[in-house]
């Protein structure tokens, strides 16, 4: 590497930030729920077409009023009322539904009148409403809390809204209920979870770029103490996480709450592949090579190693594209690029710095360097001498590893991101105790026979099946869909018995058919479409987490089949809940899919190393065993599979496969110097056995920023990845070389070739 080529490697450095500079067009921060659906899904495209039809099914707000021991005073009432009514003169409101201004109606001879459900007009009313309301069961946990010391206002907002309409609208009605005077309240939804988790992604970005830029520093400066040692490694770092993340804007990208992480992961990968870099240099030097010599052979012998880790990385967060999850999908792209954007800035920038400025300082002295070859002796002496033992320790302990692995289960919530704490959270939580959740849930209804539609008497018993097993399975009572016109109007008809709320008798069904069809025209709940054909079940259900809400969606699908006369009655499942339930479920298979396709790419890239399918295969072998470890502490530890762990397999197998790469290039390269097997071997373990102690020190560090996190994804990521290198070093440490010297005929037998064509070479 002359002075030359690094200056014109410089150039094109130059030259690209330039063109990012100028593209620059700020960061953009982004929490859309629907980027955790499956894509591509037939369920996802289903309900797409469905909300089109009908409405989407989480544009919504439940803010609860809360007074003690009840609700039922008259100043409190007033007061929930007037804020009722500023509620839905916002722009973006809908529809605000509560008791407060609901009316029942009955219907007698003389035709149809209306009573308020609440009146707080004299103390008598209030008494009376209280007892009304405490025997109608239709109200309980849906609209007032079954202690009666909460009235819930569900709050419909327009379809579809916007990220900055849905903040603008939610900072509306969050001071509107400050300024109502009213005891205590309560609010989730989805205008609020999104401005919240917004925010967190902005301070979370915040606060890794400060940990990150802190701790690479501090690293760099244990390592060589000296400012321009420190700055300029640490400024070709930042220049390559600049790069990928203005590639990402650029692209139309956006940081969602998976790519956070992209600058401190990108950073780790960086040093790690520098020191690499930085380490090869300072030996050259200590061999007493000329500073441009040094260079040269750092640029020569570590330029494909160093790439080829950098490759093998990205394909391990490539393969979350396979997950078919849009953020999963869109972060894996956007990070293993960054991976190679960090690569080419190492190998355009790190040459000319090392020209330019004086020789490197180490922190190593000659002290420390022996006590690293001590330690190393003694561990390499007894792996050769013990491999055999080594082996089986490995095999049972990953064979017991995969057992517990098999036994977690896949298991996620809808806020399972926010940290326990969080008033969101905690919010979410008050919901699901005190009504009857906030989680949606969606069930579409098709007539079977095109003679009838939903409003006939056979096809409402279907649905009074299908509502009455609802019901029990999910624990909710917060149901509506066209029973509930039919259930209404019975009980209307009956004075207002609450016990009328029910369907009726198949005689009295058609004495109230007048009436019935004229108010099917006149009601706007978006029940049913107008030709009646079609509709849907609509309720509130307990946020129970996917494992638990995966076996109740396969016990409806299973009563649907065996009880739901399909002539009449067709159901299907749908909804946001049932999507993200579905996304927890199959994420761990996708991801796994996707591993396999790494498994073979990275199999490839090593058996062309090699020429030998054999040693691909052994070298594969160290770096399945984090995985399998990891999984075995999830069961430990109680950590289930789901969205924000499953990514941990895909980031670790990329990274951890870097140092085997490392070990088998080295040793091919100590072959190539005509050194015999066993000599080259302890020369690999001896000089690549340090770097790889050292990296792995560095990369389980770094991710280990990822835990001061208060986001449950991230910390997730920097805990259990960080754990996995571990795991990868103590597999390459330990068991690599063994299984190495089980190949030893082969491996010789591949390189011979190549000494014999250096042999023959002039001197």
């Amino acid at each position: 590497m002359t002075k030359r080529k690094a200056f014109w490697r410089l150039v094109g450095a130059i030259a690209l930030t330039l063109f990012f500079v100028y593209s620059w067009e700020g960061l953009r921060f982004n929490y859309d729920f629907e980027n955790f659906f499956q894509q591509g899904d037939a369920d996802l495209e289903f309900y797409q077409n469905y909300r089109s039809t009908f409405e989407n099914d989480n544009d919504y707000l439940l803010l609860a009023l809360g007074r003690q021991p009840d609700i039922y005073d008259s100043i409190f009432l007033e007061k929930a009322l007037q804020l009722e009514n500023k509620i839905r003169e916002f722009d973006g409101v809908e529809e605000v539904n509560s008791l407060l201004r609901m009316e029942a109606p009955r219907i007698g001879p003389f035709g149809v009148s209306f009573s308020p459900l609440m009146d707080w007009s004299s103390s008598e009313a209030l008494i009376q409403t209280s007892e009304k309301l405490s025997e109608d069961g239709q109200w309980q946990g849906s609209l007032i809390s079954e202690d009666q010391d909460y009235l819930l206002l569900v709050i419909q907002n327009q379809q579809l809204i916007g990220k900055e309409a849905g903040d603008s609208l939610f900072r509306s009605i969050e001071n509107a209920v400050h300024n109502a005077g009213l005891p205590e309240s309560k609010m989730a939804g989805k205008i609020r979870a999104q401005g919240e988790f917004v925010s967190l992604l902005q301070e979370e970005f915040t606060l890794f770029l400060g940990l990150a830029g802190i701790w690479v520093l501090l690293l760099l400066w244990l390592l060589y103490r000296s400012w321009w040692a420190v700055l300029l490694p640490f400024l070709i770092i930042v220049l390559g996480v600049f790069w990928a993340g203005s590639f990402l804007l650029a692209t139309g990208g956006q940081l969602d709450v998976m790519l956070v992480m992209q600058p401190p992961i990108l950073m780790v990968i960086g040093l790690s592949g520098l020191v690499h870099f930085l380490n090869h240099y300072q030996q050259s030097l200590r061999d007493s090579l000329p500073k441009e010599k040094a260079v040269a052979a750092m640029c020569q012998e570590l330029t494909l190693p160093v790439f080829l880790t950098a490759l093998t990385t990205s394909l391990g967060f490539l393969s979350l594209y396979f997950t078919d999850i849009g953020s999963l999908r869109w972060f894996g792209v956007y990070t293993g690029l960054g991976v190679l954007f960090m690569f080419l800035a190492l190998v355009t920038l790190l040459p000319w710095a090392l020209l330019v400025f004086p020789a490197l300082p180490s922190a190593e002295n000659q002290d420390w360097a022996r006590r690293w070859d001590r330690v190393l002796g003694s561990v390499y002496k007894k792996v050769i001498n013990r491999g055999t033992r080594i082996s089986l320790i490995f095999v049972l302990v990953s064979l017991g590893a995969g057992y517990l692995m098999s036994q977690v289960k896949t298991n996620g919530y809808i806020v399972d991101s926010l940290p326990e704490d969080h008033p969101l959270k905690e919010d979410f939580r008050f919901f699901d105790q005190t009504f009857d959740g906030s989680k949606p849930l969606e069930v579409y209804l098709e007539v079977g026979d095109s003679e009838q539609d939903l409003f006939d008497y056979a096809v409402l018993k279907e649905i009074k099946k299908l509502e009455d097993f609802i019901g029990d399975n999910y624990g909710t009572d917060a149901i509506l869909s066209p029973l509930s016109l039919v259930k209404g109007i019975n009980k209307a008809q009956n004075r207002g018995n609450p016990k009328a709320y029910t369907l009726p008798s198949e005689g009295s069904y058609e004495r109230m058919a007048p009436m019935l069809e004229r108010w099917i025209d006149e009601n706007e709940w978006k029940l049913w479409t107008e030709n009646v054909k079609s509709g849907r079940i609509s309720a509130r259900a307990k946020d129970v987490g996917s494992y638990i809400g995966y076996q109740q969606h396969a016990r409806l699908k299973a009563f649907v089949a065996d009880e739901v006369n399909e002539d009449l009655l067709q159901v299907r499942l749908t909804g946001t809940s049932f999507l993200i339930d579905k996304s927890h479920e199959q994420v761990t298979q996708k991801v796994f899919s996707g591993l396999g396709f790494a498994f073979l790419l990275v199999a490839l890239v090593i058996g062309l190393l090699y020429r030998s399918w054999r040693v691909a295969l052994i070298a594969l072998l160290p770096n399945i065993i984090p995985l399998v470890w990891v999984g075995g502490v999830m069961f430990l530890l109680g950590v289930d599979f789901k969205l924000s762990t499953s990514i941990v397999f895909a980031i670790a197998f990329g990274i951890a496969v870097d140092d085997s790469i490392h070990f088998l290039s080295s040793l091919r390269m100590q072959l190539a110097k005509g050194f015999p097997f066993e000599k080259a071997l302890r020369i690999t373990f001896f000089t690549t056995g340090k770097a790889i102690i050292l990296t792995t020190v560095i990369l389980s560090s770094g991710f280990m920023v990822l835990a001061f996190s208060d986001l449950e994804i991230p910390w997730f990521t920097g805990v259990l990845v960080g754990l996995s290198l571990f795991f990868a070093l103590v597999a390459d440490l330990f068991w690599l070389p063994v299984l190495l010297t089980y190949l030893q005929k082969w491996i010789q037998k591949k390189t011979r070739p190549a000494i014999q064509e250096k042999q023959k070479r002039p001197k």
